[in-house]
């Protein structure tokens, strides 16, 4: 139940009915220009274009305020001299700078490594009083509640704006023992640590994977039990190992094709008999995306069997985000695709899954963007890749193993990706939890 819908007599005891909700009886409501002072940042005459540089003092603007942090870029920045002139506009640390156009309620702590730099135009400096955690109020300034609040009291016609009025009538509910408002700031930020450090862990899966995929795919690190002994050639898809080849995609195919092409919306069906109708969007590295997944008339794929998947099948994207590749697993098998290269290996001489990660590996999406076709939408031919080279290690053993490992890559990824969602879904229950008082973290 929304903690704004609570009706009068199923108010907890210790608890009272607000106008932001219910809350702690020994919590206050006030408005947010009782605890804080606002500078909007610099606009008109008081910034020219020849006052930006690269590697300046950066210039926060809604576009650096990403999920409670700063992320200056190099490029929104200004000179000394400009940061000295705009010293009224100077971020200090413990407060917060805050979007007031665009993506209003983007919101971020500043911290002590980040004062000296500059609110930009588009942002609005808010500077709390020593009475309340700043750290508190920016969890707040964040909350669904608080930013419906500020887009709804935004003014503008042509460009909405948040101004000082507006943010300063904003009403907020918050502990009024300031040890209870850090507790909660505390635990938040301990959460987000955790999600930041499994960004950092991810971050360096992909880069181990990509280093990985350079030195396998092409042959330059042979694995245990491989190559023993043999040296290098230069081939016309760069330096391969000697007992490596070169081949043509249709030498080793025994079907190479394009999933439908033509307008399907008049045969898609939600009946339970309809088939799976896989799209461009669907298709990611070595995976898929269901989301908006759609199915097709039975009849619709009696008739359209050239487009009818098997196990194994190299899904390619055609048109749009051109050489995207994933493999067909058995539980997709006798779906149906629109506008995909269809790859079917010669089993006995090829793992599908070496050339999956192949052509989603930064070479091979270099070399597929060789055989990009059309002016205003790119896409890629079957005959050109029917005709197109790649290297070919000739023992189906090292493909698999070399595959192998790049899929477990991928699973310790994909591991860590769900570990950062299911973390992300927890803070964001907890910000519920705890900005309304429903969990305690101070005894009142």
């Amino acid at each position: 139940m929304n903690n704004e819908q609570i009706n009068s007599s199923q108010v907890p005891e210790g608890y009272k009915q607000t106008e932001v909700g219910v809350i702690p009886e020994d919590w206050e409501i006030s408005t947010l220009g009782k605890h804080a002072s606002f500078k909007t940042g610099p606009f008109g005459s008081l910034l020219h274009k020849s006052d930006y540089v690269e590697g300046g003092i950066p210039a926060i603007n809604p576009m650096q305020i990403n999920d409670g942090q700063i992320e200056p870029t190099s490029s929104m920045s200004v000179t000394e001299e400009a940061a000295k002139t705009l010293s009224n506009f100077r971020l200090y640390a413990g407060d917060i700078v805050i979007a007031r156009r665009g993506e209003m309620g983007r919101c971020a702590y500043v911290n002590p490594e980040q004062e000296g730099w500059l609110c930009g135009s588009g942002s609005m400096i808010v500077r709390v009083s020593n009475e309340v955690d700043a750290r508190f109020i920016q969890r707040v300034l964040s909350s669904p509640r608080a930013i419906n609040a500020i887009e709804n009291a935004s003014v503008g016609s042509t460009m909405i704006n948040l101004n000082q009025s507006s943010l300063s009538n904003l009403l907020i509910s918050l502990p009024s023992d300031k040890r209870e408002q850090n507790e909660i700031a505390t635990t938040l930020s301990d959460i987000d640590a955790l999600i930041a450090k499994l960004d950092k862990l991810i971050a360096k899966k992909r880069h181990l994977k990509t280093a990985t995929m350079q030195q396998l795919l092409t042959g330059k690190k042979r694995l245990p039990g491989f190559g023993e002994g043999k040296g290098y050639q230069q081939t016309e898809v760069g330096v391969i190992p000697e007992d490596w080849e070169v081949v043509t995609i249709q030498s080793i195919t025994s079907l190479v094709t394009n999933g439908f092409v033509g307008k399907a919306t008049i045969h898609y069906t939600e009946q339970d008999d309809g088939i799976t109708y896989i799209q461009g969007y669907n298709v990611e590295a070595n995976s898929f995306n269901f989301n908006g997944i759609k199915k097709v008339t039975p009849e619709f794929h009696r008739i359209h069997q050239k487009s009818c998947l098997k196990k194994d099948d190299l899904l390619t994207v055609q048109t749009g985000e051109v050489g995207l590749t994933t493999i067909v697993p058995k539980y997709l098998e006798g779906s149906n695709c629109h506008a995909l290269i269809i790859s079917r290996f010669k089993r006995k001489k090829v793992d599908p899954w070496f050339y999956a990660h192949y052509f989603n590996s930064p070479t091979g999406r270099l070399r597929l963007r060789d055989l990009e076709v059309g002016t205003t939408m790119k896409h890629i031919n079957v005959a050109d890749l029917l005709a197109w080279k790649v290297p070919y290690p000739e023992n189906k053993e090292e493909q698999s193993e070399i595959a192998t490992v790049l899929s477990d890559i991928d699973t310790e990824i994909t591991a860590l990706e769900t570990r950062r969602t299911k973390t992300q879904a927890i803070k964001q229950g907890m910000m519920q939890e705890l900005l309304t008082g429903r969990t305690r973290l101070v005894n009142s």
